[in-house]
């Protein structure tokens, strides 16, 4: 009987113990500054209200050097003559693109639906209209071009609308050009996670491998023209800066 009276007691204390170990909070000690609100969109697609609306109307032609050289029809932005690329330029952002290959369609592999969006002015994610329609993998669309190609194919139709929303981390050079970091995309295509935190290994050209060139910080987002009478619409952008500490005053009251 005392021993069964020893028992229960010391069982008692170990959890009564094991209650207090657990309710103690952990705390990181960081003290953050308070997150700016912003107001998301009626729909996954249209733009919270943070965000630069680069193409949702004619008027925003004036947005694109060269944009005059392209075609609107209401909303739609067509392609036409030349590359266009944004006045403004952007380093980490969320990119949204809606975009729909020419119906019905026309020729095959790289000379059907093909355009390119290239974040910095270099660094492409290829538009095609892989629908059907058989090509290299790195050069289908989603893909990174001539680097990886999505992980699948979420192609719509010719006709249909397809979105990229695209998450952007920009390479950073040193002061003396040298590579720090390089650059890594997320991206879904048509909601559809295609590419996850994929590392690029440099531009994106045609005729030679990819490399890194020193650039600044920013740069313009280009859409190719590649001859095919893409359509393009409802185009923003949102400059990312992730979660900031408060700066801590030292003992002087000074920052550190």
């Amino acid at each position: 009987m005392r021993t069964s009276v020893i028992a229960i007691v010391v069982s008692t204390l170990m959890t009564a113990t094991c209650v207090s170990v657990s309710a103690e909070e952990y705390l990181s000690g960081i003290d953050w500054l308070e997150p700016k609100i912003v107001e998301p969109g009626k729909t996954d697609n249209d733009p919270p209200s943070d965000a630069i609306v680069l193409f949702a109307g004619p008027e925003d032609v004036a947005k694109w050097e060269n944009g005059e050289n392209w075609n609107t029809e209401g909303n739609e932005l067509v392609v036409g003559k030349g590359g266009i690329r944004t006045k403004e330029s952007f380093g980490d952002c969320q990119l949204h693109v809606e975009w729909s290959a020419p119906t019905p369609p026309k020729g095959k592999s790289q000379q059907r639906g093909n355009s390119g969006i290239f974040l910095m002015g270099r660094y492409e994610m290829q538009v095609l209209d892989s629908y059907d329609n058989q090509t290299y993998f790195d050069g289908q669309a989603a893909a990174i071009y001539k680097q990886t190609p999505p992980a699948v194919n979420a192609m719509r139709p010719p006709g249909e609308w397809n979105s990229y929303d695209i998450f952007w981390t920009a390479p950073r050079f040193d002061e003396n050009g040298e590579l720090l970091s390089p650059a890594y995309i997320t991206a879904t295509h048509n909601g559809v996670l295609v590419l996850n935190h994929f590392e690029l290994l440099g531009d994106t050209p045609y005729n030679r491998a990819p490399e890194y060139k020193a650039h600044g910080p920013k740069g313009p987002i280009s859409i190719q023209d590649h001859g095919n009478p893409v359509r393009f619409r409802n185009i923003w952008v949102r400059e990312f800066t992730p979660a900031q500490a408060a700066e801590k005053e030292d003992e002087s009251g000074s920052p550190e």
